[in-house]
């Protein structure tokens, strides 16, 4: 049996302190960002947050609400080959680019 030593940390024993901002006000907050992927060299601009896909979450709805947003959305694995047809065929491009997974079924 190995006996570990290490010191051991939880959330009690960690102060998170404010940092002082040059920002005037919080609308001055720009949350999207640019990544390029390093081995296919492809970019994508927009806000890094996904939406869950679990059932009440990932849905298409949420999906056309959030890609305003620039936030994309991990679909839920619960819609059938009709459903995804009829989502794809009444969206718009720019909805379909924040929706991970429908490449699946077109």
């Amino acid at each position: 049996m190995r006996i570990e030593e290490d010191l051991k940390l939880g959330f009690k024993d960690v102060l998170i302190r404010p940092k002082r901002s040059t920002l005037k006000s919080r609308s001055d907050v720009e949350l999207e960002r640019q990544f390029t992927f390093k081995h296919s060299g492809q970019s994508w601009s927009g806000v890094p947050i996904i939406a869950a896909n679990m059932d009440t979450v990932g849905t298409f709805s949420m999906a056309s609400a959030l890609a305003s947003f620039d936030i994309l959305t991990a679909v839920h694995k619960h819609y059938s080959v009709e459903e995804w047809q009829a989502f794809i065929n009444n969206s718009s491009a720019d909805v379909l680019k924040h929706v991970n997974g429908f490449y699946r079924y077109v």
